[in-house]
Order: structure tokens, then sequence, then C-alpha cells
């Protein structure tokens, strides 16, 4: 299933609010209603019913003063709903290539697709500075489904390229090194050094590419 056919079959206000919290840690009801222009209600039956629908949790966001606040976040099952480039076909590919040519056959076919994405990605690149780089290839990343988007604040930690959602996640979770193949292809593509930061909770995934512009 993907967006295109939940749009379809008329769930759009459910589909903008999944998008809304893509982007998050988590969101209140409120939060929601001023985001999205709705009413409190119609957004509190939205949630309630992606929720039962096991599209999202609930948790207490712990406020300065007064209770925890009770907030949305999305689920693992959400991941189905956006852009991916590899499936359950992938995985069997490369069980089959470790199966018939080793243990290190599916980390080698993995490393020759990074190096060569790498070097096509380097040859396109465009700007002078690291900053401008990074806002090359996060508009580029964000083409590819990843979500991405150049933050350069020091509230969020320094320049950095932010993504919320990755296409090849299940490949990045039976096959780890995918991960340091991505900060290397970042490396190459910017020319600085990058540290790569995963946070993963229910169904968030971000992942921050920090370096110094």
């Amino acid at each position: 299933m993907n967006q295109r056919l939940i749009s379809e079959i008329g769930r759009t206000q459910r589909l903008d609010i999944i998008n809304s919290l893509k982007r998050t840690k988590g969101m209140s009801v409120n939060e929601l209603v001023e985001k999205m222009g709705m009413s409190y209600m119609g957004i509190k039956q939205h949630c309630i019913t992606l929720h039962r629908d096991g599209y999202l949790d609930t948790w207490r966001r712990p406020q300065r003063m007064g209770r925890p606040e009770m907030v949305y976040r999305l689920t693992r099952r959400t991941h189905d709903l956006f852009q991916a480039e590899s499936h359950q076909f992938t995985l069997d590919l490369l069980k089959a290539a470790e199966e018939i040519y080793g243990p290190n056959a599916p980390e080698k076919l993995l490393y020759n697709a990074c190096k060569k994405k790498t070097a096509a990605l380097k040859a396109k690149a465009k700007g002078d500075t690291v900053a401008d780089r990074a806002k090359w290839l996060a508009h580029m990343r964000d083409g590819e489904g990843y979500m991405a988007e150049f933050v350069n604040n020091n509230k969020d930690g320094g320049p950095h390229i932010l993504e919320c959602h990755s296409p090849i996640l299940n490949v990045l979770e039976r096959y780890p090194i995918v991960g340091r193949f991505e900060q290397d292809m970042f490396e190459a593509v910017l020319g600085t050094r990058v540290r790569r930061e995963v946070i993963r909770n229910s169904g968030l995934y971000e992942c921050a590419f920090r370096f110094a512009a």
C-alpha cells in the first residue's frame, strides 16, 4: 500500500495527519489542529481511527508544569505507506547471493551499489561550499523519498541533513553496514567529515548527518 492508494480511497485527512507526524517525534491533538486547521473533534476522531487500525500509538510527553500531555506518534506499520526502493525481494536476492557466493557476498554487492551511487552524486554535485552542497544533497535525497531537509541552526545541533524516512529501511535493518556506506557517501559528496546519528522509537525514524560547515 502507498500514499496514492490511500488518497484514492478517500482518506486524505488521515493521510495529512500521517504526513504531519512523519516529520516529528509526535504531536498532540492541539498541535495537529493548529497545523492542519481542522476542528479538535475532527482531528481527534481521525487519530482514534488511525490508532485503532494500528497506524498510531500514544505516549505521555512530560510538561514543565502539570500533567503529562498525550501525544500521537506513528507506528512501524506506517513505513509501508511511504516510498520504498527495496522490498522482500531485495532481501531474498541478497540472501540468495550469500547462499551461492558466501557470507560476504551481500556486503560486497551493497558496497558496490553504494560506491556507484556515490560516484554518480559526486559527478552531479553543485555548490562551492559545504553548506551549498548539503542543500543540494538534501534536495536530491528528498526527491528519492528520504524526506530530507537541510538544517542549519545551533538549536538543533548545528548544520546537518535530517532524513525522516528511509526507502531502504528493511535493508538497513538486515544489513547495518549500509549505514556506514551512507555516511561514507555523504562525506564524499560534501567533502568533509560526517557523523551519522539515528533515532528509532516506535514508528519514528530520524537520521541526521552532521558536519562542520
